[in-house]
């Protein structure tokens, strides 16, 4: 079996390896390191759980243990897509660097830029970061990256999966052509074969398992379920999940419980918070110290539950984790490897159970077809709650108000007139009020007026004038013409009548 002592590692390195525990190298690391210290270019494919991190830390440490680094001038780079596994790659560099004279500047979205600052313009031989805040920093001006040496990208299909396709391209052509470029991950996805052979220069291929592949000793097992009505879906199945977790009893030391949305992650966790489970959570969108502080909780056993979207499924090394419940079935396949990967860790058991609903079935066929196999299934447990009906929620089932029927009015006897006589025997007419709007429909009756009481404008006179066209205007020219010549002529004709007489 090969030993760290056969990899021509720098001596301490090794002592910094022997105090940590580690004898060994896992397959990767034994194929990959060697390629590593010759300064080849190296594309690492291996499941996750195996050690992926050291597979680029132990040989850039050796590599860089000679040297000095300038000022805004690192002398290596390692890309992480995500802040968690940015301040876990910090730390592995801490432990297996601590005996040699190495500075390391974490840059990180969520921290003062003050501080990363000061790292930056002392000098750093090794610097990790997030693509956005590396980039916030050069644009600033207070980063060159024409002094690296060494670039690692960890976890690339999970880079790509976040649509950090340009901002990698950007960062490759601000680096140096004649780097050193190292990739791993536990997946690689078609768009990276582009990456690699546009910036890696003949890389070395090291594939020490089939791409995704899941741990032998894991226990992968599916819970299908199905709600009694879809609007009672989500109480349903988070009733599911706390039967489970009741039901795995004292196996479950701590858990990781996935979402695929951000906001059901704080819905599963105030959810098992009511019902007594110690759980906290972890997404894109807390602060980076209170993600920093549930991530050490949980680490540090004090925190059992840890429910957490993808932001935790890469490259979270808690090496004890009994547990990983997919509380949805992730949407891109190569998610479920990683996500049951914080389980069965550094060759221990672990156990994996997802819950499908459904329409989520498709996903599962997905999973299935890649990892190349079915998994098997499991029935829910018996006295689950999911299965019976919930009380009702008064904001969501509002009870329906019912109209009471409505009353036949009865027709209202018209009353006498004031001037009318008082014949009893006189047969009075029938009220037509009802047939004042829509006139004589077929009924024969007739249409009673107002009567005397008739509003006043109603009672004005008005003139209606005729409208005037070209024609009728001569015409009436014609007529006032004959008019005044009549008018003219009566005068004299009265006149003379008058003297006649």
């Amino acid at each position: 079996m090969t030993k760290f002592t056969d990899l021509d590692l720098d001596p301490k390195v090794l002592k910094a390896i022997g105090e940590a525990g580690y004898e060994s190298p896992t397959p990767i690391q034994a194929a990959a390191i060697p390629h590593a210290l010759a300064g080849r270019d190296v594309l690492g494919i291996a499941q996750t759980g195996t050690g992926k991190t050291a597979s680029f830390t132990l040989p850039m440490i050796t590599k860089l243990a000679k040297g000095r680094a300038r000022a805004r001038m690192p002398r290596s780079l390692v890309l992480c897509p995500t802040r968690e596994l940015a301040a876990q790659v910090a730390e592995n560099f801490e432990v297996y660097a601590k005996h040699c004279k190495l500075t390391m500047a974490l840059l990180i979205g969520g921290v003062s830029f003050k501080e990363q600052d000061k790292l930056i313009d002392r000098g750093v031989d090794v610097l990790i970061a997030t693509p956005g805040r590396l980039l916030d920093h050069f644009e600033r001006g207070k980063l060159m990256l024409t002094g690296v040496q060494i670039m690692v990208v960890d976890e690339a299909d999970r880079m790509l999966d976040m649509g950090f396709i340009p901002d990698i391209e950007r960062i490759f052509k601000l680096t140096p052509f004649t780097r050193q470029t190292l990739f791993f991950s536990a997946t690689m996805a078609p768009e990276i074969t582009r990456i690699t052979q546009e910036f890696l220069q003949n890389p070395e291929r090291v594939e020490v398992a089939r791409q995704a592949t899941t741990g032998e000793n894991i226990t992968q097992k599916v819970c299908i379920f199905k709600a009694s009505h879809r609007s009672k879906e989500g109480k349903e199945k988070r009733a599911l999940l706390r039967d489970i977790l009741i039901q795995e009893g004292e196996t479950l030391d701590n858990g990781i419980i996935f979402c695929n949305r951000k906001s059901e992650v704080d819905i599963v966790m105030k959810s098992l918070k009511k019902h007594g489970f110690d759980a906290g959570a972890i997404h894109g969108d807390l602060d980076q110290s209170t993600r920093t502080k549930t991530l050490d909780a949980f680490r540090g056993g004090t925190l059992k539950i840890l429910v957490a979207s993808d932001v935790a499924a890469r490259g979270l090394d808690v090496p004890a984790v009994s547990h990983v419940i997919n509380f949805d079935v992730p949407i891109h396949s190569e998610d479920y490897v990683h996500r049951i990967g914080r389980t069965g860790r550094a060759g221990r058991d672990g156990k994996a159970i997802t819950l499908v609903l459904p329409f989520e079935q498709k996903y599962l066929t997905s999973i299935e077809e890649l990892v190349e196999k079915q998994i098997d299934r499991m029935d829910p447990p018996g006295g689950t709650k999911a299965a019976e009906p919930e009380a009702k929620d008064e904001k969501s089932e509002k009870p329906k108000r019912e109209r009471a029927p409505r009353k036949e009015r009865e027709p209202k006897a018209d009353k006498p007139a004031k001037d009318a006589p008082s014949d009893s025997s006189e047969k009075k007419e029938p009220s037509n009020k009802g047939n004042q709007r829509g006139g004589n429909r077929g009924s024969g009756n007739k249409t009673v007026g107002m009567g005397d009481h008739v509003p006043a404008f109603m009672m004005r006179s008005f003139e209606i004038k005729r409208a005037t066209t070209r024609s009728t205007k001569k015409d009436d020219e014609a007529a006032e013409t004959e008019q005044d010549e009549t008018d003219a002529a009566e005068p004299s004709g009265t006149a003379s009548d008058e003297t006649a007489a």
